[in-house]
């Protein structure tokens, strides 16, 4: 294991601000919320800064190299993003392999 720094960088989502309501189901909104969160992104050294996370490491995902990465670079941010938002989503109810699977579509 390396001691180098991430190639991809970025906070842990916030608490998600579920309005509440009985029309809303707090699992769905959450996933919908982490879909679209904006965060600073550090990607190969190039900040993004108040960008969607989830767009941003699709796009990574799908051409590494584009964006000065390896392979296991951007793979490593989305397992990254998956563990983190993944915990986020679990604490509204939501199952984490819900956003997994956003990743593939």
């Amino acid at each position: 294991m390396s001691d180098a720094a991430p190639a991809v960088t970025f906070p842990a989502p916030p608490r998600i601000p579920y309005p509440g309501g009985c029309v809303l189901e707090p699992g769905p909104y959450a996933l919908d919320y982490l879909l679209k969160w904006p965060a600073d992104v550090t990607v190969g050294g190039v900040l993004h800064a108040d960008t969607p996370v989830f767009p941003l490491l699709r796009e990574v995902l799908a051409d590494p190299g584009a964006h000065g990465l390896t392979r296991a670079d951007a793979e490593a941010a989305r397992d990254r993003f998956l563990e983190l938002a993944g915990q986020a989503l679990a604490a509204e109810g939501g199952d984490p392999a819900w956003l997994a699977r956003e990743f593939t579509c």
